[in-house]
């Protein structure tokens, strides 16, 4: 359901876009997350926070730009939201040694606390790289190809590099078996 609500209303935002224009593309997006939202909380769904900080960004930017008719506001929305992963993946652990990453993902994965934190750097990092991606393609490319990275170019970087860190992160998976697999007869 989560994949869902975070994707869902981009994919509207871009088929509407399509066909129609970006402030209409625009408004299905507020709508959808507002309805996705609506959604996961009647079924009783935890919202994490940065879920409401999402809500909060498309709603502002997405009303500055169908407002203002000015699409700069919606371009600039992705950049806001991983700039703030990035700050709060980075922050507590440079600050206070926080591994946020350990603390979401710990009870799932045994890790060393080294893996951890080149992990959660390297989340961090992401997002930095990926939201100053955004404002480049933004500023220098035209809304039909800033629409297209924001689609596909963000799902497939956002793919690899799932791909990669679970690649990197199998290097700590434990080799011993669960009990229902083990031969019961060996010794």
């Amino acid at each position: 359901m989560k994949i869902l609500a975070d994707w869902l209303p981009i994919i509207l935002f871009f088929v509407v876009y399509k066909f129609s224009d970006l402030y209409w593309a625009t408004g299905v997006a507020i709508a959808a997350t507002l309805i996705v939202m609506a959604v996961l909380k009647a079924r009783g769904h935890t919202i994490e926070a940065m879920q409401w900080v999402s809500l909060g960004l498309i709603v502002l930017f997405g009303g500055a730009t169908i407002f203002l008719q000015d699409e700069r506001f919606i371009k600039l929305k992705p950049t806001l939201l991983y700039g703030l992963f990035a700050v709060a993946l980075l922050g507590p652990q440079l600050f206070s040694k926080t591994l946020l990453m350990q603390k979401f993902m710990g009870s799932k994965i045994d890790m060393p606390r080294a893996a951890w934190a080149k992990l959660n750097a390297a989340w961090g990092i992401f997002f930095a790289v990926l939201g100053a991606l955004n404002l480049w393609v933004a500023n220098s490319f035209s809304t039909d190809t800033w629409v297209n990275f924001k689609l596909f170019g963000t799902i497939g970087l956002m793919g690899v590099f799932i791909v990669a860190q679970a690649l990197w992160m199998n290097r700590f998976a434990s080799a011993e078996l669960p009990d229902a697999l083990k031969d019961k007869d060996s010794p």
